[in-house]
């Protein structure tokens, strides 16, 4: 997926600079490759991959035959950001600043790289891929550090960031559909507090002799009514 993304950048960037001359270098810019710059150069690193965490999707997609039945489910692909520094290397500060101005200009044009330049297991899924420019880093990583670690000076650049999908290729195999109708057994406790057995019929209860208690309401001094209350146990 890497590699398709790279492509897609280099296609666009290609298109938007219209055969300027211009090379298109994904190699990480350290001193000894910027020494060996002869020709103006933008140059897209990729210095940092995670994962979307916010974009993470759980719920399973269904796959279906040629009879449209589902006969399976697979995990949803994840979303993961690859981050590029892009930065531009003339013999002059004006053109390096021309050349990123381009590469901004396509970024805020487009919300999403465009489905024309897709190509291999990219251009077959339907997602969108995002791309953002100049947003600010997360707190975790700081732009200085990743010139630290190059070993190179700090230079005028930005900070792309193409949200792609990844397929984890998992498929689980699917339950046969039910084609009989439901059985329903209902169970419970007998009045003699034995449980009756799953598919016994239901026989009617003994006549028990039901008690009647005779309740009187108020007082000796003002009396109310009287009630008979019969036990429906």
């Amino acid at each position: 997926m890497i590699h398709e993304v790279d492509e897609a950048l280099r296609r666009l960037v290609e298109r938007e600079l219209d055969s300027s001359g211009v090379e298109i270098s994904f190699e990480a810019p350290t001193r000894d490759w910027a020494a060996r710059r002869s020709a103006p150069t933008l140059d897209l690193y990729l210095y940092d991959i995670r994962e979307d965490r916010l974009r993470r999707n759980v719920a399973r997609e269904p796959v279906h035959d040629e009879h449209g039945i589902v006969v399976g489910r697979r995990r949803p692909p994840r979303m993961f950001k690859l981050s590029y520094l892009a930065t531009a290397w003339t013999q002059r500060p004006e053109d390096e600043h021309r050349l990123l101005s381009t590469i901004r200009a396509c970024a805020l044009r487009y919300d999403a790289l465009p489905r024309d330049i897709l190509s291999g297991s990219l251009s077959e899924q339907p997602l969108n891929m995002p791309v953002t420019v100049a947003l600010p880093p997360p707190e975790d990583r700081a732009i200085s550090d990743v010139w630290t670690a190059l070993g190179g000076e700090l230079k005028p650049s930005l900070d792309l960031v193409i949200t792609a999908p990844v397929d984890s290729q998992a498929v689980y195999e699917a339950g046969k559909p039910v084609l009989e109708d439901p059985r329903i057994s209902v169970g419970g406790e007998q009045p003699n507090g034995r449980r009756r057995r799953r598919g016994a019929r239901d026989e009617p209860e003994p006549e028990r002799p039901r008690a009647e208690d005779v309740v009187h309401a108020g007082t000796e001094a003002q009396p109310g009514r009287t009630f008979k209350v019969r036990d429906a146990r």
